[in-house]
């Protein structure tokens, strides 16, 4: 092993678009995969695996489409042991193939129904015919961990002396544990360029992948929120954070990997836990009073890293834990002054509604300095009427909306009633607005089919942000409420006036 303080730096591949499709319930469009496929390269990835050109005509196109992109990231397509497979790959005019070839006895006798020396003559073939088109090659032993070490050494060191720019050890069950990686990688690695591809089945991913680098990988595969078939695979944004921060190693752009986050968990459809390491939603969150008064007296009390480095901000939750300097920073956020004695009363308060299970967003911490500083509030914006309708048409809604005293009524489309209706009152509030929606979430708080929703929104305008919630039996009422409610809040100490667009 290596001391991977040693290490100069680390390429990544993602694999998102491929691996990380083939989790349950997945599909990417075309333009999901060129939007992440951007993402990707913005973030420094160094190959992006676009896809299986075997899949269909229509993963094709999809992978053309993104090897069309002039990235500076490498593009690549996976592929079968079939030579069919390469020649499906160049029609599509990648850079180079990620070609699997079985290496453990259960895939090369159960799975392929073939020997080991013909499996090792057929790499060689195709490994040649690739790099004769031109093609960037790395050579994947599909199974490796499970594999009879020496077979693995003689078939990747075949594909070498054939011409292949690298090989892969992947742990493709999530098998491995690290004694494992270290011994099958470290004698890869006398071999030529090798990478690892680890999976979280064992909850090892991550350690199997910083043990691979030590032992001499230079590479590493994985996904953006470590999603992939079953458990998943190794999560790039902490491998890239572990190395950074622990060993001062370079990998990725740090700095893109929560957007990155955020726009590969809404096009995947599958959220960020919210104790999700380096992209949760609680990773820079605090809350515990005393947690609250450290960081407030030196950001770095109980964070291992700044928020900044991964291109996110800290923020300090209330709740039943809140003390009297979380709820005072709080406050001051919002310009709101008040008097110990007020402060008191709004902790009191607070803490009142977190015992009862809720979060306090800024729109009840506001709710409650108004009341017990009784500095009553005029709203800027307020919501009179809504009008949603949706199915075999194009879902429309038309809102009435109260901006300055001032009525205003619109109609807009959507992809559903809900986005239809926050157009119409974007489009009703006016460019003058200019707020962002940040995050949006839906929580079902009593069951059945009339069951009572709770939608969460937080909004952005400039350096401002507010988090607020609504609850409706209807979503959509919900979530119009939320939106307008976060507007009035960003826009009550603006002096200027927020114009009608028409």
């Amino acid at each position: 092993m290596r001391a991977l303080s040693d290490v100069g730096e680390v390429q990544f591949l993602d694999t998102t678009l491929r691996d990380g499709e083939q989790a349950p319930g997945v599909s990417l469009t075309p333009d999901d995969k060129a939007d992440i496929a951007r993402s990707l390269n913005a973030a420094r990835i160094d190959v992006i695996e676009a896809g299986s050109a075997c899949t269909g005509p229509g993963e094709r196109e999809t992978i053309s489409r993104v090897a069309g992109l002039d990235l500076d990231s490498t593009v690549t397509s996976f592929c079968r042991g079939i030579q069919n497979d390469i020649d499906l790959a160049l029609d599509c005019g990648v850079d180079g193939i990620n070609l699997v070839v079985p290496a453990s006895d259960k895939h090369v006798e159960q799975k392929v129904g073939t020997s080991k020396s013909e499996n090792v003559d057929n790499t060689v073939e195709l490994v040649e015919y690739a790099v004769d088109h031109g093609l960037w090659v790395e050579v994947i032993g599909e199974d490796g961990s499970r594999a009879d070490l020496d077979y693995l050494e003689e078939l990747l060191g075949a594909a070498v002396e054939a011409g292949a720019d690298r090989i892969c050890w992947a742990d493709t069950v999530g098998h491995a544990t690290p004694d494992r990686a270290l011994e099958c990688v470290s004698r890869l690695s006398d071999l030529g360029p090798v990478s690892t591809h680890t999976h979280d089945d064992l909850g090892l991913a991550v350690t199997n992948a910083l043990v691979s680098i030590a032992a001499g990988a230079d590479l590493v595969h994985g996904t953006i929120n470590g999603i992939g078939e079953r458990a998943g695979n190794v999560a790039l944004e902490e491998v890239a954070i572990a190395l950074d921060h622990g060993y001062g190693v370079e990998s990725m752009d740090l700095t893109e990997v929560y957007d990155l986050a955020q726009l590969i968990a809404n096009r995947t459809g599958i959220p960020l836990a919210p104790n999700k390491a380096v992209v949760g939603e609680n990773a820079f969150t605090h809350e515990s009073g005393i947690h609250t008064d450290g960081t407030l007296k030196d950001d770095s009390m109980y964070e291992p890293y700044p928020p900044e480095k991964v291109g996110r901000e800290r923020r300090l939750a209330l709740g039943k834990h809140a003390g009297r300097a979380g709820v005072e920073a709080a406050l001051d956020e919002h310009d709101v002054e008040v008097t110990d004695d007020q402060l008191s009363e709004i902790v009191s308060r607070v803490k009142e509604i977190g015992d009862r299970g809720k979060r306090v967003t800024d729109a009840d911490l506001l709710t409650i300095a108004d009341e017990v500083t009784g500095d009553a509030r005029d709203r800027r914006v307020e919501l009179r009427g809504l009008t949603a309708v949706s199915g075999s048409d194009t879902p429309t809604a038309s809102v009435r909306l109260a901006v300055d005293g001032e009525e205003r009524k619109e109609a807009a489309v959507g992809s559903g009633p809900v986005d239809a209706a926050m157009n119409a009152a974007e489009v009703a509030l006016s460019h003058t607005a200019d707020a962002t929606l940040e995050d949006y979430h839906v929580d079902a708080i009593t069951g059945g089919t009339d069951a009572l929703v709770t939608v969460e929104i937080e909004m952005s305008r400039g350096d401002d942000h507010v988090v607020v919630s609504a609850s409706d039996s209807d979503i959509t009422r919900a979530s119009v409420r939320a939106m307008v409610d976060a507007m009035d809040r960003l826009v009550a100490d603006d002096e200027e006036p927020l114009v009608a667009d028409d």
